[in-house]
């Protein structure tokens, strides 16, 4: 029997408004505008997922982000991960985006990662403390996870190791 990562009878927002930023689910519909986002801010995101992390690929192409798109949408449906794209308060500018995922350590409910474009790093602690917020409060997690903000990259890699 698959264990769930939240349960069946939480309702997982698709859209939330979280002043000043706007989340949508992270889909192919948003693929150009993320695509940008990621490609302006490519040594900005090369700390956001640990030291070892690939990603992004300064070669990475349109279809190669329209895959990944794909996948966390994938992913969001069947309720093993849930990403979010970060638009502004107008709707037109993707400042960035959200990845909710299950815990790699038995100490954490949630791992999450979260990043702005380079040209918005000014919104980077506000984002920050309004996931913290809104995720303690509306969601059914208890320990929540930064990697890498609220726990060292060392730190956390022994505690994925335990």
């Amino acid at each position: 029997m698959k264990i769930t990562f939240v349960p069946k009878s939480f309702d997982v927002p698709t859209k939330v408004l979280l002043t000043p930023f706007h989340l949508t689910v992270l889909e192919e519909s948003n693929a150009e505008v993320d695509y940008q986002a990621v490609m302006s801010s490519l040594k900005r995101l090369k700390s956001i997922f640990g030291p070892n992390t690939s990603w992004p690929s300064e070669k990475m192409s349109l279809e190669e982000n329209i895959v990944s798109l794909q996948t966390h949408l994938r992913e969001f449906i069947v309720r093993d991960a849930f990403a979010y794209s970060v638009f502004d308060e107008s709707k037109t500018k993707c400042l960035g985006a959200i990845y909710i995922d299950p815990s790699r350590s038995a100490f954490y409910d949630c791992e999450v990662y979260l990043w702005v474009r380079e040209d918005s790093a000014d919104l980077d602690a506000i984002l920050h403390t309004s996931m913290l917020t809104w995720l303690t409060e509306h969601w059914p997690f208890d320990k929540i996870a930064f990697p890498g903000r609220s726990i060292s990259w060392q730190d956390w890699a022994t505690e994925c190791a335990i």
